[in-house]
């Protein structure tokens, strides 16, 4: 649900046992440390005092907004994987635009696999429910949980046979992280969870 078409790469590779469904684990938090210069004085006798840390500019406002912007990027997210043709990788390009790290490298593998073997893919996943859980300040990650009801979705192989397994769920609950970095929100992993709130 990534995932790559998170759902339909699961549910490709659960029929596929040669290839695992590839889940994005949540990254840990990006750190980012500054170099201060030292500030050189040409005067003798003076030396420089200690260069001020500069205080990092927060990402959003208040935890409210941080939510807000993360469930945007999801809903558009899954808007343009419902727009996916995987004979035609151009349709590929806005979902990267949207994702980073491990989520936007499963992403691509996934898609390759799909348009090189001729997957097709009808019917839309639709976000049944998103909840923000926690933004610390300076409000650069954000993780949320969401139902993503994928019973509208088929893949078939390029012979036209069904890749859906039969046990796979109508719903799927999962968690998300976000990052948010030089104004730019993408979603960074996503996981299924064993929670029962999306039955």
């Amino acid at each position: 649900m990534s995932c790559s078409r998170v759902f339909a790469a699961t549910t490709a590779r659960e029929r596929h046992k040669s290839r695992t469904s590839r889940m994005p684990h949540p990254l840990s938090q990006i750190v980012a440390a500054a170099i201060a210069g030292a500030l050189i004085i040409a005067a003798a006798g003076c030396s420089p005092g200690p260069s001020p840390t500069p205080t990092p500019t927060p990402a959003f406002t208040d935890e409210a907004d941080a939510f807000a912007a993360a469930e945007k990027v999801y809903r558009a997210y899954n808007d343009a994987l419902n727009e996916v043709d995987p004979a035609d990788p151009e349709t590929f390009a806005p979902l990267y635009a949207l994702s980073s790290g491990n989520f936007e490298a499963a992403d691509r593998e996934n898609f390759s696999v799909m348009h090189a073997e001729g997957h097709e893919i009808s019917g839309s996943a639709r976000i049944v429910s998103f909840t923000g859980i926690s933004a610390t300040p300076a409000f650069d990650e954000v993780v949320a949980t969401a139902c993503l009801d994928v019973s509208d979705v088929r893949i078939a192989d390029r012979d036209g046979a069904s890749l859906v397994s039969e046990t796979r769920p109508d719903i799927y609950p999962l968690n998300l992280t976000f990052l948010a970095s030089a104004g730019k929100v993408t979603i960074d992993s996503a996981s299924k969870t064993e929670d029962n709130s999306c039955m």
